[in-house]
């Protein structure tokens, strides 16, 4: 960071600072609980935002994908993703830095990621960055919905999966009351604990538990489910879609970027763990059952897992959110008005596709890898690392860029080499061969289940085994798995 860039965020801060009210008891309080902008903030942002439902799907996929490439392609996404929220934060740092000589003032206004590209790269990468951003963010809050459905179903199946929805579809709606990601302090921290605690709830049930009677490890089995798979690892590892209004959540967004690396690390304690317990355990059966809660024997830890989820799927929806309503207030000239409940009012008609799309789509664990790979692909992974190259392509921005290149990389030409093969791997692996997979298993959740299907997945009710059809096998017996295995 230079030493302009560093005046101006200070100078910036007094001027907050300055203008604050001094801070009684209870201003304290909220202080303490409701606005946060340290490094810390950020972690917990970070960390919590990058691992939520996914959690119960990556058993799913190391069924698909078998222990050894589950391993692998979670460590080598999450090396992947933390590159190229490295490349957001950098890109980030030089459109304030260039904003801020201009003496654009930012304390009314959030930047989001198109704003950066536009600043930097002009409308037409503008125009391209909010298109998959906004879809990216849209599916993500349809994921957290679908998510709360199938939690909560094993807690209570009196009512199914789509009438769940509606009803969390409401609760999630009252995120439009939550200003920015300032907010956000008390309920990141909370959230990792609820994901911590859940992750090794699987863990640890998984193993006392045992293995099934009879379990078998067969994947990867074959290609479709292989890449279906890959998808959802590259999805988990790909939710740094938020990490500029992050930054700009920050005193000093300037010290973000080993941030997301560090929560990176953190998840991979928390995911690599529990998917490799579930999946040693249940093996192939997993291949239905995209949801580790469903093959847990139903227990009070179990419900505590539940419901610790269901906190943490909304908190989740709001992070996805939130940038939507920034969008959206901008696009009617709302973005800077300072009522809340007005702000509030006008964000609402955001949520409404988003309750559509949950109810149209419930294919929990199939949609992620979807939207993993015609998404996440180029969101968050293609776009940085070719806007990143685009960028700093002349000797002079290169000269007098704010965040150059670590050396351990290799400065400007390792930079280089290294998006170079992001874009090529995403765009071929992710992409190309993910996109068609995940494609193809969610067509075929289509046919089997069909649209607004009441109830995904869902076990026969009691004394009623007979009036419904078994639980059809993965892509048209593309696999060998056993029969569905439920705990009731």
């Amino acid at each position: 960071m230079t030493a302009t860039s560093d005046k101006a965020v200070a100078e910036e801060q007094t001027i907050i600072d300055m203008e604050a009210p001094p801070l009684n008891g209870k201003s304290k309080i909220s202080q303490l609980f409701w606005h946060g902008g340290s490094v810390y903030d950020a972690w917990f942002s970070c960390a919590s935002n990058q691992v939520a439902q996914v959690l119960l799907t990556l058993p799913y996929s190391f069924s698909q994908l078998g222990m050894a490439s589950g391993i692998t392609l979670q460590i080598f996404y999450g090396v992947m993703g933390s590159w190229t929220a490295y490349l957001i934060s950098a890109l980030y740092v030089e459109y304030r830095t260039r904003k801020e000589k201009e003496k654009v003032d930012f304390r009314n206004h959030v930047i989001q990621w198109f704003e950066v590209l536009d600043g930097l790269l002009g409308k037409h990468w503008r125009n391209i960055g909010l298109a998959f951003n906004c879809t990216f963010l849209l599916f993500g809050s349809v994921i957290q919905l679908i998510a709360c459905a199938s939690n909560i179903y094993y807690i209570n199946d009196h009512l199914d999966k789509r009438t769940w929805t509606y009803i969390f579809g409401a609760c999630c709606a009252t995120t439009v009351f939550i200003p920015s990601f300032h907010n956000y302090r008390i309920w990141s921290f909370l959230g990792l604990l609820m994901t911590t605690y859940t992750a090794w709830y699987l863990t640890i049930a998984s193993l006392l538990h045992g293995q099934v009677e009879g379990v078998k490890h067969s994947g990867p089995a074959k290609l479709v489910l292989y890449f279906t798979g890959a998808t959802n690892i590259l999805y988990t590892f790909g939710g740094h879609a938020v990490t500029v209004e992050i930054m700009h959540a920050m005193w000093k967004p300037q010290k973000f970027k080993a941030i997301y690396l560090f929560a990176t690390l953190y998840v991979l304690t928390l995911t690599l763990p529990s998917a490799s317990a579930v999946y040693w355990a249940f093996g192939d059966l997993l291949l239905n059952h995209s949801n580790a809660f469903s093959l847990l024997p139903k227990s009070p830890f179990r419900d505590i897992a539940v419901i610790l989820m269901l906190i943490h799927q909304f908190i989740t929806f709001g992070f996805a959110c939130t940038p939507l309503y920034f969008v959206w207030e901008k696009m009617i000239g709302m973005h800077k008005c300072r009522s809340l409940c007005k702000r509030a009012a006008v964000r609402l008609p955001v949520v409404v596709p988003i309750w559509f799309l949950a109810i149209i789509f419930p294919f929990f664990g199939p949609i992620n890898s979807t939207v993993g790979s015609l998404l996440v692909s180029f969101t968050v992974y293609i776009i940085p690392a070719m806007a990143y190259n685009f960028t700093f392509r002349s000797p002079s921005a290169r000269e007098n860029a704010v965040e150059k290149p670590p050396k351990f990389v290799g400065k400007w030409v390792g930079a280089y080499v290294i998006n170079a093969f992001v874009v090529v791997w995403v765009l071929v692996v992710g992409f190309g061969f993910g996109g068609w997979a995940s494609m193809t298993n969610f067509v075929h959740q289509i046919d089997t289940f069909g649209l607004f299907t009441k109830c995904y997945q869902c076990s026969p009710p009691h004394g009623a085994a007979n009036a419904t059809a078994p639980m059809p096998q993965p892509l048209g017996n593309l696999t060998h798995a056993p029969p569905p295995f439920h705990h009731r």
